[in-house]
């Protein structure tokens, strides 16, 4: 079929959608018999209404319905809607005391246990799959569990409503849904636009900016798009092929650089990963991601050996903060040779930080291979990433960001993972299974020997 007749018979099928789902509309109980529109119901009452019908074309009609009430409701109104999904269209209990007195008369019956299983799901599952149905439904709801998360630290009732949107989501956002795309300068201006608005670790300045990552041919990047959300990214990395490991970011990011020809390249470096949509959070796409990316490379440029990520420390400035004033994992010396650090306009003073290179390598040494919080994990979000994915701590980077805000997070710290396609699932199985932190020797040597405690905050 020619891309003329897909996009005509498109173009049908949406007429034919736009034309059952206007009869839906007709359908709706607050439509008068002259099809004028009265007052429609409150958030909870259509939400009943929606769980109630069981026509397709109303059913749609009063999806879309809901959702534009929603969105168009003041926070006031969302939030009371959010919390009346937590209160009332949780499971029934009715029908879950009726499955278990079932299977209390009948302990071996399956079709008892389904039948338990049936009614134990919260109601608000099946609503937000009925929203769902709605055109541009899923973006919907990825929107609604934004507002949620805003809310969720003041509200911990709404916790029922976010597990459950957690749970529809990691199998609407499954790998085998999502779809790999390079983002090259050519691709179109409205997802560049978002490239630039939701890049979160080196901000991009301009135009020229996002063009010196993706059009030099030593630049590469790539993204995850959902067909229900065709030209939202949902998470893309910036790559910068070179002929050796970074530690620094600064000249992956000169504008004035002279860019090598892509053959050229021993090396791949991801230099930055953006997650774009705030309601997917917990739901993992990064390590599909890398490994999705580092086998295309593989294909492209077969003379890339090296697999490294150029990643910045975002808590250690503050941890090393409270590490100073007491707990037993910095000793007195060690605490003594950090001051510098407060000495305003340091990292542009040699002599201030010739002196900090060995003590702050050594703090980030603790950080990183003895510092757990209170749950015994790594205290470092992006550690945890990597190295859930079975990459290495290859080498930490003093002066790797002297930005404002590399200096702000981090001290100007930065740190490259090693992906070893030969050990990602012995490293992450050792990370999962026992908290065993993979980790080079160059690494390792930055430890003081008395360091042997694990701090918990």
């Amino acid at each position: 079929m020619t891309r003329t007749a897909q996009t005509s018979r498109s173009n049908r099928f949406g007429d034919l959608f736009d034309m059952l789902t206007d009869r839906g509309r007709a359908l709706l109980r607050w439509r008068d018999p002259a099809g004028q529109v009265t007052a429609p119901p409150g958030l909870p009452e259509m939400g009943e209404l929606l769980l109630s019908r069981r026509g397709e074309a109303s059913g749609v009609a009063l999806a879309r319905a809901l959702v534009a009430a929603f969105e168009e409701a003041d926070e006031g109104k969302r939030l009371e809607f959010l919390a009346t999904l937590a209160d009332r269209f949780g499971p029934d209990p009715k029908a879950v005391g009726k499955a278990v007195a079932a299977i209390q008369a009948q302990p071996d019956s399956v079709e008892a246990l389904e039948a338990l299983h049936n009614a134990a799901e919260p109601r608000r599952q099946e609503l937000f799959r009925r929203l769902n149905l709605a055109p541009g439904g899923t973006a919907a709801l990825v929107r609604m569990r934004e507002e949620l998360l805003r809310h969720l630290k003041d509200n911990p009732s709404l916790r029922r409503v976010d597990s459950d949107f957690a749970h529809l989501f990691a199998s609407w956002f499954n790998r085998g849904f999502l779809v790999l795309r390079h983002i090259d300068w050519n691709t179109p201006a409205a997802i560049l636009e978002k490239i630039i608005r939701y890049e979160a670790v080196h901000a991009i300045q301009n135009w020229d900016d996002l063009r010196n990552r993706l059009q030099p041919t030593d630049r590469r990047c790539y993204g995850f798009f959902h067909p229900q959300l065709v030209d939202e990214p949902l998470i893309f990395v910036e790559v910068a092929l070179t002929r050796a490991i970074p530690d620094m970011v600064a000249p992956l990011l000169d504008l004035d650089r002279t860019p090598i020809e892509a053959d050229q390249a021993d090396t791949a470096v991801f230099y930055s990963i953006s997650n774009t949509q705030r309601g997917l959070a917990g739901v993992s796409f990064g390590n599909f991601l890398i490994k999705q990316v580092v086998e295309d490379l593989k294909a492209e440029l077969p003379d890339i050996q090296t697999f490294v990520t150029l990643s910045p420390v975002p808590g250690f400035a503050a941890w090393l903060a409270k590490a100073r004033q007491g707990g037993d994992l910095l000793d007195d010396d060690l605490r003594a040779a950090l001051k510098p650090l407060d000495q305003p306009g340091w990292h542009v003073d040699p002599d201030a930080a010739q002196a900090l290179r060995a003590p702050l390598l050594a703090a980030a040494a603790i950080y990183f291979l003895r510092a757990r919080d209170a749950r015994g994990r790594a205290v470092d979000p992006v550690a945890r990433f990597h190295l859930g994915n079975g990459a290495c701590l290859e080498r930490l980077n003093f002066g790797g960001d002297v930005s404002a805000n590399g200096l702000k997070q981090s001290h100007g710290l930065m740190v490259n993972y090693l992906y070893d396609l030969d050990r990602i699932e012995a490293n992450h199985e050792a990370f999962a299974e026992r908290t065993e932190i993979a980790a080079s020797d160059s690494v390792r040597r930055h430890l003081p020997a008395q360091t042997t405690t694990k701090e918990k905050p």
